[in-house]
């Protein structure tokens, strides 16, 4: 193991957590805002399980599993969080949490098919069943969040300054996604196994974003 393995993880995931503190202090506390919160909380929250897998080096399944269990909850928060801030009326919102709530509880059946097979500085690869499922429930969110804030970028009864900070944070998401997918046409699946590491050290712009768009969202 490189002793450096991991090192990324754990400084995106101080950066984090110092953006954490301050958000909570300095920030007006409402719905959207305590969204935020937790988002940021849940990113960092990967980071730090990275490191404990690649820097410290518990790479049981368990570990790996504890690290999808962590980052499944990301996309549909992020989508609500976007219903949220455009108003829009979803009643059956929680039915949003069901694909990761399934995934979590049917990995805690077969954890033990759960491997990293890779460490490095930047990221962590994985084997895992259903993946390509998995995937699939994971980044629909993320393109139905990103479509929603594009159809409402005009829409003037919203913060036009804010909309453009959420799209620009979900760029942070979409990016790794969409070249997963390039790749996947392609046949050039050398990125798929380590998407979701990717994903999380991309989703450090989108966490710097969510911080601006907290700490400029007053309760007025």
């Amino acid at each position: 193991m490189n002793n450096l393995d991991g090192i990324v993880s754990l400084l995106i995931a101080c950066i984090e957590i110092v953006l954490l503190v301050n958000l909570v202090v300095f920030a007006d506390k409402n719905k959207l805002n305590f969204l935020v919160f937790f988002i940021v909380l849940l990113i960092a929250g990967y980071q730090v399980t990275e490191y404990l897998i690649c820097g410290i080096g518990i790479k049981a399944p368990p570990m790996a599993y504890t690290a999808f269990a962590v980052i499944s909850s990301l996309p549909p928060l992020s989508l609500l969080l976007v219903l949220t801030y455009l108003n829009i009326k979803f009643k059956p919102a929680p039915l949003i949490f069901l694909p990761a709530i399934f995934f979590v509880i049917y990995y805690a059946g077969v954890i033990d098919k759960f491997e990293v097979v890779k460490c490095t500085v930047l990221y962590a690869a994985y084997t895992y069943p259903l993946g390509t499922l998995y995937g699939a429930f994971y980044y629909l969110p993320i393109f139905i969040s990103f479509f929603l804030l594009y159809r409402n970028l005009n829409n003037r009864s919203i913060p036009v300054k804010q909309t453009r900070l959420l799209i620009i944070g979900h760029y942070f998401l979409v990016v790794p996604v969409v070249a997963s997918f390039i790749l996947l046409l392609l046949n050039l699946p050398g990125l798929l196994s380590v998407i979701e590491s990717i994903l999380c050290k991309f989703a450090f712009g989108y966490v710097a974003v969510l911080g601006f768009f907290s700490l400029n969202n007053k309760n007025t």
